[in-house]
């Protein structure tokens, strides 16, 4: 079932390919919508495996209209976003993650340069440099702040073994915080689920944040109209497990297990954060 669901997509992928490399602007308009109809209909799929079956050719040829137009923000932004998301959700092995979210994080970085020229060294600028930039942006630029500080933070937790990437910390923290003060309802509130997750890499003992963590993940929950179930398998797997609260870990994953998955935008994400709960669920009996 999932080759034959696959094979529309490859054959629709390459038909574009051939009928749009005669003129870079008509390609540049098409490429973008079909981006956007992708990533609608992935998020609203809800059979993970086929998605995982179906993503790598998309990505593959997202490099390639990128290669062709590498210049073009919303191509860019939409190679951040597919490369991440599918690092996060179907990637397990280590060195793959590594690589898969620095493409990802290439790919933000190039479209934020793209839009904003101060930004291109947003990574190597002094500290105190790069937090007057940030301070400075509005609201239009909340979109690339959002998909960079995202790529970014999954950038970090595929390198939390390196203390030169964990010393970056601090300019993701600023973009989601700015985040919060232009439009802390943006993306259902999933800047409040990125800070709760940032302040949760760390135990108290050594600079993390747990009580901090914990707002920030009831937040993400509160303005999502606790639909995004991610967030509360994020609460369960970052805060109660870093605390040691069994009561509310388990409360979190049976209230996902139990939830309904299918929601706007939300039933990809929340098929498979029901899958992830089962999972923690279990594995919390050794782990408490």
């Amino acid at each position: 079932m999932q080759s034959s669901t696959r094979q529309p997509l490859l054959v629709i992928l390459f038909v574009l390919s051939l009928g749009l490399t005669g003129c870079s602007s008509i390609m540049s308009s098409a490429t973008g919508q079909l981006a956007k109809n992708l990533a609608l209909s992935i998020q609203q799929h809800d059979d993970p495996d086929t998605v995982a079956s179906a993503m790598p050719a998309y990505l593959l040829m997202t490099d390639s209209f990128i290669q062709d137009d590498p210049q073009n923000i919303q191509m860019l932004l939409s190679g951040a976003k597919l490369y991440t998301a599918y690092a996060n959700l179907f990637v397990n092995n280590e060195q793959r993650t590594k690589k898969l979210t620095q493409r990802a994080f290439d790919y933000a970085l190039r479209a934020a340069c793209a839009q904003n020229s101060v930004t291109c060294a947003a990574k190597s600028m002094p500290f105190t440099e790069f937090k007057s930039i940030i301070k400075n942006l509005d609201k239009d630029n909340i979109g690339i702040l959002f998909i960079l500080g995202q790529s970014w933070a999954s950038w970090l937790k595929s390198h939390s073994d390196d203390w030169n990437a964990v010393a970056e910390l601090p300019r993701i923290r600023l973009i989601f915080e700015k985040i919060l003060i232009l439009n802390e309802n943006y993306q259902q509130g999933s800047a409040h689920l990125y800070m709760g997750i940032l302040h949760s890499l760390l135990p108290a003992s050594i600079g993390g944040k747990p009580d901090v963590a914990k707002q920030h993940f009831e937040m993400a929950i509160k303005l999502s109209g606790n639909k995004n179930l991610m967030a509360k398998v994020n609460y369960a797997e970052h805060h109660a497990r870093l605390v040691f609260d069994q009561t509310l870990h388990d409360q979190l994953l049976n209230e996902v297990i139990n939830a309904k998955v299918k929601e706007p935008s939300m039933t990809l994400i929340n098929t498979i954060a029901q899958h992830k709960a089962k999972t923690l669920l279990k594995s919390g009996r050794d782990y408490f």
